[in-house]
């Protein structure tokens, strides 16, 4: 058997082993083949909410105190309030702040950065970040964050240490499927996935905190009704 010979008989091998040949010797197109593999699975997953809206928030903040996130229950008049607040409680004066976050929602008196012009050292050397959210997922204690107006560029939530993130009815859904039917209606800019503070865990299991995030994370739902306030 020769060179050319061996290198063939190699080659069918890999293309058999990784279902690329059919019955009868032929190759055939993996990619396609491969895609409908996929499509044949099942997908019973849970896609629908199971509870009402107002357990879907006590899920989600139950969750969230699971990962140490400070939570504050609210309703749209007080966000500036709580904001004020958590800021006060922290003595932060420096906070980046992206662009498409609502003016009624800042407090008197701290700086307030552009988040999207700052360097990395000067993002480093601010006390805090706000920010919207894109989706909140109950189940998970999720809060995913896309790059746009009210999250600014992903760097924005990784440099400072300690980010203070809102949440408004509208954004919280109950599923994992849920959350991304969802994303998929809107761009395809990055996206960032939060669950809890940065935290890490060396191979004697000590937990070191603010390894590649904010090492606090403090978390404002605003929730549509009295009644859920009256939950919290």
């Amino acid at each position: 058997m020769n060179r050319s010979d061996t290198r063939e008989e190699i080659l069918t091998a890999i293309r058999r082993s990784l279902g690329c040949m059919g019955s009868t010797g032929s190759v055939v197109n993996v990619q396609s083949s491969a895609q409908q593999e996929y499509g044949k699975l099942a997908r019973s997953y849970l896609s629908q909410p199971e509870y009402e809206r107002q357990k879907a928030w006590e899920l989600f903040r139950e969750r969230l105190r699971e990962y140490d996130v400070v939570v504050t229950m609210c309703r749209k008049p007080e966000i500036r309030a709580k904001v004020a607040e958590a800021f006060d409680a922290r003595g932060l004066h420096r906070i980046a702040c992206p662009k498409g976050v609502p003016a009624d929602w800042l407090p008197v008196g701290p700086e307030y950065l552009s988040g999207e012009v700052m360097t990395n050292a000067e993002l480093d050397r601010c006390d805090g970040v706000i920010t919207g959210c894109t989706v909140a997922i109950a189940e998970t204690g999720t809060i995913v964050l896309q790059h746009g107006e009210q999250a600014g560029p992903r760097r924005l939530t990784l440099l400072p240490d300690f980010h203070l993130c809102v949440v408004l009815p509208g954004q919280l859904v109950h599923s994992v499927p849920q959350a991304f039917a969802r994303l998929a209606t809107v761009s395809t800019s990055p996206l960032t996935l939060i669950s809890g503070p940065s935290a890490t865990a060396d191979i004697e299991m000590t937990r070191i905190r603010g390894v590649h995030g904010p090492r606090n994370l403090e978390v404002i739902c605003v929730t549509d009704s009295l009644e859920e306030d009256r939950s919290s």
